[in-house]
């Protein structure tokens, strides 16, 4: 959401791009208001405000965890809007593959093989720090996606779900439609999505803000049984790779995450490979490792179709991993 380009602007559509209340006081000389009119000292006009959102750009992709000839706790970032190689963030908390990631605006956290959760700040560089734990001991091979306050975690059959901006253990937040492990997960502004896994094909959903057992929502066009990497923008979701029967796939493929139905041909990764992790901006997808700790990434812009084109190397090749990013 952004303020109007033109015309009057209310000290109500101030403290709604705010997240505030509509009717709450606001002082137009305070930091979160200079921030948002990007005026540093001095009196502020409602037209330096035009257009102004207090959403952040998604700059930044952060690669997590994973397998290299044992159990990795690497964190590795890359911008987005460009190309290049991986550059060194940090570490998680305890090293582990066969995890999954998702962030919202500031925050990127990391679940799975143990049941410890933990979290970095995204704009930042540094180690991860302890969030809480998975409400089921040692759950790997799960998938996870967020909308702008709730993360959700599912695998087997279960889905938990967290409050990202605090602190703490996961909840029960219902079932999945079928039982599998190596899915992926991707999600827009009220919708979770999940896909694959287990040699299956299901694709199902769930709304974020709710808790209540998954549905169906359609079919991916192969069934994997090591999954896709993933990722999306606002409205949709893409599927990336896989492993079936010694085979190993380099499809990508979409869904409109608010729509239900069987996703679509999108194009091919440069190099086909599974257990991939994925991010996004707001027009570019980014698909890194896999197959054994490959160290590509290579990218695609979601609102078209097409193949991917390389985008660098990670700074360690990884498999297993997950990756998020926040904006």
């Amino acid at each position: 959401m952004a303020l109007q380009s033109s015309g009057y602007i209310s000290l109500n559509d101030v403290n709604v791009e705010l997240d505030n209340s509509g009717t709450a006081n606001i002082n137009m000389g305070s930091a979160d208001v200079r921030d948002l009119f990007d005026v540093a000292s001095g009196a502020i006009a409602m037209s330096d405000g035009y257009g102004a959102s207090s959403v952040l750009p998604i700059t930044r992709g952060i690669f997590g965890g994973g397998y290299a000839g044992g159990a990795s706790n690497v964190l590795q970032y890359v911008t987005i809007a460009a190309t290049g190689n991986a550059t060194d963030f940090g570490d998680l908390t305890v090293a582990r593959y066969a995890i999954a990631s998702f962030s919202d605006a500031t925050r990127g956290i990391w679940a799975g093989a143990t049941t410890t959760i933990d979290y970095v700040t995204i704009a930042s560089t540094g180690n991860a720090t302890d969030f809480g734990d998975l409400k089921y001991s040692g759950r790997s091979q799960i998938g996870g996606c967020a909308d702008d306050t709730r993360g959700i975690y599912a695998g087997t059959k279960r889905i938990e779900y967290i409050t990202i901006q605090t602190t703490g253990n996961a909840a029960i937040f219902g079932n999945l439609t079928s039982n599998r492990t190596f899915l992926a997960a991707e999600a827009d502004a009220t919708r979770g999505v999940f896909a694959g896994g287990g040699a299956l094909n299901t694709i199902d959903y769930v709304t974020i803000q709710t808790t209540a057992n998954a549905i169906d929502f359609g079919d991916l066009l192969t069934s994997y049984y090591y999954g896709t990497g993933s990722c999306a923008d606002a409205t949709r979701a893409l599927w990336a790779g896989g492993w079936l029967s010694y085979a190993t796939y380099g499809t990508i493929q979409y869904s409109t995450i608010q729509t239900t139905g069987n996703a679509t041909s999108f194009g091919g990764l440069s190099v086909a490979r599974y257990r991939a992790a994925g991010f996004a901006d707001t027009t570019r997808g980014v698909f890194g490792g896999g197959n054994g700790s490959t160290n590509v990434i290579d990218y695609v812009t979601i609102q078209t179709t097409g193949s991917a084109t390389d985008f660098g190397n990670l700074a360690v090749g990884m498999d297993q991993f997950a990756g998020c990013s926040g904006g």
